[in-house]
């Protein structure tokens, strides 16, 4: 590993510790990775924004930090937060296995049990480099209509990423929320889980990144590892049933809970996702 003048400073200012090396990580593109190895040995990951977000970083910490105190999930420590950087405990990447999987699903049972106030959070957070709403709402479907569903699909639609008829499918979806949504109280969430959030160590344990965390139905997170992949989805589904189990329909409903990340992805990269939305949205009409 070499050394970056600028990164070692910054991290000897806010650890108060030398920086013997540091090593560019790849991946990500909100924003600048280095994997840094102090004095004492120990080795930490410093993500850096340029221009500087203060609200961002704030966000990412305290959803950290969140998700640590409900003692359910492993998320790296937070060391560091500042306007212009995020510094964490390194987790050193590893493979999952079936066994780690099924842990998975036993810990996101137990974040879900998580107790919380209402739908929503006392700040807005972030999904990706989007803004997203929290302001509670009093159910679940009105909080995925308003907080989840209309504003993405506002910006897919301004972004030209979806067309004004798959838009208005989704619009029509929305009305029938109500509907097709079970009443669940509401339950602590990672926000934001997909594949590429959920690091798996030496031991194969999973530890959970970058997490836009609210109090929102279960069956979001789910879901979105559903559509996106993960290694041994089924054994941790079984898992996470066994100590929790889910109401009856729920593989039914992946498509609705998977509107949320499909239209942040047209918003955000356009491509055929406000296609996929607009076909997940006739399916419930």
């Amino acid at each position: 590993m070499t050394r970056q003048p600028a990164v070692a400073r910054r991290a000897k200012q806010l650890l108060g510790a030398a920086v013997v090396s540091t090593s560019p990580v790849a991946g990500g593109d909100i924003s600048t990775a280095t994997k840094i190895r102090l004095s004492d040995g120990s080795l930490v990951l410093m993500k850096a924004h340029s221009p500087a977000r203060d609200d961002f970083v704030a966000a990412e910490a305290r959803g950290l930090r969140r998700l640590e105190e409900s003692g359910a999930v492993n998320v790296p420590e937070v060391l560091a937060a500042e306007h212009d950087c995020l510094v964490l405990r390194w987790i050193e990447p590893g493979r999952p296995n079936a066994e780690a999987a099924e842990d998975l699903g036993r810990a996101l049972a137990g974040l879900h049990r998580t107790p919380a106030d209402g739908f929503g959070a006392e700040k807005d957070g972030f999904i990706g480099r989007l803004p997203m709403p929290n302001k509670p709402a009093d159910t679940w479907a009105e909080f995925y209509a308003v907080r989840r569903l209309l504003p993405y699909l506002k910006a897919a639609r301004d972004r030209g990423a979806i067309d004004e008829e798959g838009a208005e499918s989704v619009e029509q979806l929305v009305g029938k929320l109500p509907s097709l949504v079970p009443d669940e109280p509401p339950a602590l969430l990672h926000g934001d889980l997909w594949n590429g959030n959920v690091l798996w160590d030496r031991s194969s344990q999973a530890w959970l990144i970058d997490p836009a965390a609210y109090a929102g139905h279960r069956e979001v997170d789910l879901a979105m590892l559903a559509l996106f992949g993960l290694p041994n989805l089924e054994r941790m589904m079984a898992a996470y049933e066994d100590v929790t189990p889910l109401a009856e329909g729920w593989e039914d409903r992946l498509g609705l809970h998977q509107l949320f990340p499909l239209l942040v992805h047209a918003a955000m990269f356009g491509g055929g996702y406000g296609g996929r939305a607009a076909t997940v949205a006739r399916r419930y009409l």
